[in-house]
């Protein structure tokens, strides 16, 4: 069942990922509005209306639930339904805006808040990444060709905590930075930093090899379901870790689709130990809040 549901999300993918490309390559209008804090445009929602058309007429809605970026209501409680598929139709809007070609397409599936199954479209390499829970993560091309993917193994040698943390890579964002988040970063050993927009064009940098280590810092606002549980069962299913920095899982349709505090991305190698200096150097950051970043 979950292949075949994999089948249509891939088909749906490199479907969303024509549209993106359309609107990324032409001049209408992209009728820019704000939600919340963030910007929406006219092909945040023509995506959005295309996966939910597919999906639903596919599959209906007694047995699936759909929480969506665009359609989500504030207030709406957990979907009943068995499975729920969660949906970011743009994911890098701002990226998307600034031609960075650093946006995403997210398609996951969900059973008992935990993705099983997912897809990511990175329009702009062409390439679609896709998962199911057990049986490994994969890309492919416009040919077809599909290669499995794995993290890298670095942090995995012999050495200090600090040496083999301080050999791992960070992928990082543009925006949704401040200064507490900045001097947390200053603390970390890895001093090799790459910026990528869209949480799934982090990932397929992670699980490309280019990176090992992505981590998220809640400030005014906070990343939503649709943000991470696609990326998340990628980086899982090629061998990597995802979590909160108190080590516990990520769940998804609780309700509140935000997820408060903090997280870790990593390829596995040293996340426990980054996870602990992580939340000392918070811990100490608190205590001394007037610290400049350097």
């Amino acid at each position: 069942m979950l292949e075949e549901l994999l089948g249509l999300a891939r088909s749906v993918g490199w479907g969303a990922a024509d549209i993106l490309r359309d609107y990324y390559r032409s001049d209408r209008d992209l009728n820019i509005q704000k939600q919340d804090t963030d910007p929406v445009t006219a092909a945040d929602m023509a995506v959005n209306r295309y996966i939910l058309d597919r999906l639903q007429g596919e599959l209906g809605q007694e047995n699936f639930g759909y929480l969506s970026e665009e359609t989500f209501k504030p207030g709406t409680p957990a979907y009943p339904q068995p499975q729920v598929w969660i949906i970011d139709p743009l994911d890098g809007t701002r990226d998307f805006i600034e031609q960075t070609g650093q946006y995403a397409v997210h398609i996951a599936l969900v059973e008992a808040g935990r993705p099983i199954m997912s897809v990511v479209a990175w329009p702009e390499t062409e390439k679609l990444y896709t998962a199911i829970r057990g049986s490994g993560a994969f890309v492919e091309d416009r040919q077809g060709n599909r290669q499995r993917l794995d993290v890298s193994d670095r942090g995995s040698g012999e050495g200090s905590d600090q040496e083999r943390m301080a050999a791992q890579r960070l992928v990082v964002s543009r925006s949704h930075r401040d200064q507490r988040f900045n001097q947390l970063l200053s603390r970390l050993p890895q001093k090799d930093q790459t910026y990528v927009g869209s949480v799934g064009c982090k990932i397929a940098t992670i699980v490309n090899q280019d990176a090992e280590i992505y981590l998220s810092l809640t400030t005014k606002s906070a990343p939503k379901d649709w943000d991470l549980a696609a990326p998340e069962l990628i980086l899982t299913e090629a061998g990597g870790q995802f979590t909160h920095f108190d080590l516990t899982p990520m769940q998804y349709n609780r309700g509140d689709v935000r997820q408060w505090g903090g997280f870790l991305a990593s390829n596995g190698h040293c996340h426990e130990e980054l996870s602990r200096l992580i939340e000392q150097q918070l811990a100490d950051l608190d205590k001394n809040p007037t610290e400049e970043s350097s």
